[in-house]
């Protein structure tokens, strides 16, 4: 039998097994691909925070960027925390010299506000990492912590796009939901811009949101759908997926990663 496409993670782990490289994996055997990880940091984690985080050596990542893709190969990368400068340029470094789509997910604090990524890492994200990204999937409080540009309503989503696209991604995605009213995000490469809304879920167990759409994006570039259709499919999966959000633990609870799955045994079920 044929390999699936093959899609690498280079993320930090959750230990509750809500976002970051659990998310990734999950999220890519949902969606038909083959995961790969790149572990660049090591979190304990659960429903109420981040406790503690360890980032790994520089080596430690280089050598497993390496040992993926020089003999299995990749279709597309993922890119999720990356914790310190030096890891940040190290990661793009790699991708520059890889034959495939980049999706960078520039995470800078957690779904709790703890800090992901240190503040000396910000230029390299905006002069390193950026640049060899063929999509970013900024959130508002990221694209802010990026550009200075403050988002306030979806007038303002075109503003954070042009700033963001300066930096030198071929395209971004502005995540547009910490606004109120319908769930709206902005996908442009400067020229042509694509609307995607969908209503809001009255759920707060949204944990691993994030990680989510960028994985689900990379799995379908890597079937080999344009960027706007991976965008479009990765945002109706995502939106699936907060809707069937789960309580766990004391606090927020993540996204159910195998909703269409559930969905489809429990049709089965029914029919017979």
């Amino acid at each position: 039998m044929s390999a699936p496409p093959r899609v690498l993670t280079v993320a930090g782990s959750d230990s509750g097994g809500g976002a970051g490289i659990q998310a990734d994996l999950k999220t890519m055997l949902a969606l038909g691909v083959h995961g790969m990880s790149v572990i660049t940091a090591v979190t304990a984690q659960n429903s109420l925070g981040v406790q503690g985080a360890w980032e790994l050596p520089v080596e430690a990542v280089r050598a497993q960027y390496r040992s993926v893709v020089d003999d299995i190969g990749v279709q597309a990368v993922k890119t999720g925390m990356l914790a310190s400068a030096e890891l940040v340029e190290t990661v793009a470094d790699l991708i520059s010299v890889t034959d495939a789509p980049a999706v960078v997910d520039p995470v800078g604090v957690s779904k709790h506000g703890d800090a992901l990524l240190a503040a000396s890492a910000l230029e390299s994200v905006r002069t390193k990492l950026l640049p060899v990204a063929t999509v970013a999937t900024p959130n508002l409080d990221e694209v802010a912590q990026l550009t200075g540009v403050r988002v306030e309503s979806e007038a303002q989503l075109r503003e954070a796009a042009a700033a963001v696209l300066a930096y030198g991604p071929r395209w971004v995605v502005i995540k547009g939901g910490h606004l109120a009213g319908e769930a709206v995000d902005l996908l442009t490469d400067g020229s042509e811009e694509h609307w995607l809304r969908a209503p809001r879920h009255d759920n707060r167990h949204t944990h691993g949101t994030g990680c989510t759409l960028a994985s689900a994006i990379a799995s379908h570039l890597a079937r080999g759908h344009t960027v706007p259709e991976a965008v479009r499919a990765a945002k109706e999966y995502v939106t699936g997926a907060i809707a069937a959000g789960f309580a766990l633990g004391g606090g927020i609870g993540p996204v159910d990663h195998g909703w269409a799955l559930s969905r489809a045994q429990g049709a089965a079920g029914a029919g017979e």
